[in-house]
């Protein structure tokens, strides 16, 4: 097929699935950064009702958020998203190989754009793409396993205090440093990905190029910095909560 075959049906690829991860992670910041205005704003940090019932008056915004990641149409969303995550990271590793294979060396993949080559995000893509996707799949036994897992396939228990889950992984200083520096890594990949999404799709103008790339570093640097403020938040919570 083309765009498995030709360089140009390559980089669609990447461009289109770099598009779920995008939005995958901006999803999610999002809704865990409810936990901060749960601490800084509503005073509801920990709050969870005495029941499983959705939206319930006695939970937390973090909590309400959870549960609006419960409902149908999110539910059916987020594995799509997430697939096209998975998509992304594997067949970004995928072509790193094939490419140094092709050159007979060790060289990163092929970039358009001088701006690209000078940049060390796009010459170790390959490296932060494996850092993101090891830390992901060591995310999801803390998380998701515990809480959507059990409910989606019926199996066992599930977790329905995420404040809990946010301590019990955040609440260790050496988990918080492994999750630091993997939100460095992501920002990075980020910050890369994001304007070579767009020059993928033509948006490659002096002009618009410039602003783009500007974009790229806010919008990436906004989702990161709310991970972090996240982390940082629920391990100062964590003595409260366990």
């Amino acid at each position: 097929m083309f765009i498995f075959t030709s360089s140009i049906g390559r980089k669609f690829v990447q461009a289109v699935s770099g598009a779920f991860l995008i939005l995958f992670l901006l999803l999610h910041a999002t809704i865990n950064f409810f936990s901060v205005i749960d601490s800084w704003f509503t005073g509801r940090y920990g709050c969870v009702a005495a029941d499983d019932v959705l939206f319930s008056e006695g939970d937390g915004l973090f909590k309400l958020g959870c549960d609006f990641m419960s409902t149908p149409v999110i539910s059916i969303m987020v594995p799509v998203l997430a697939l096209g995550f998975a998509v992304h990271i594997i067949y970004g590793i995928w072509l790193s190989v094939r490419n140094i294979k092709a050159r007979g060396g060790v060289k990163r993949y092929e970039v358009a754009s001088k701006a690209a080559t000078d940049s060390w995000s796009a010459k170790n893509m390959c490296v932060l793409g494996i850092v993101i996707l090891g830390l992901i799949i060591f995310h999801l036994t803390g998380f998701w396993a515990k809480m959507q897992m059990p409910e989606l396939l019926h199996i066992g228990t599930f977790e329905n205090n995420p404040y809990i889950l946010l301590s019990l992984v955040f609440g260790k200083w050496w988990m918080l440093a492994i999750y630091l520096i993997w939100f460095v890594a992501l920002w990075f990949h980020l910050v890369h990905g994001f304007w070579s999404m767009f020059q993928t799709v033509g948006w490659n103008g002096t002009v618009w190029f410039k602003r783009v790339k500007v974009i790229g570093v806010i919008f990436s640097t906004l989702i990161c910095l709310m991970f972090v403020v996240t982390a940082v938040n629920a391990f100062i919570q964590a003595p409260n909560i366990l």
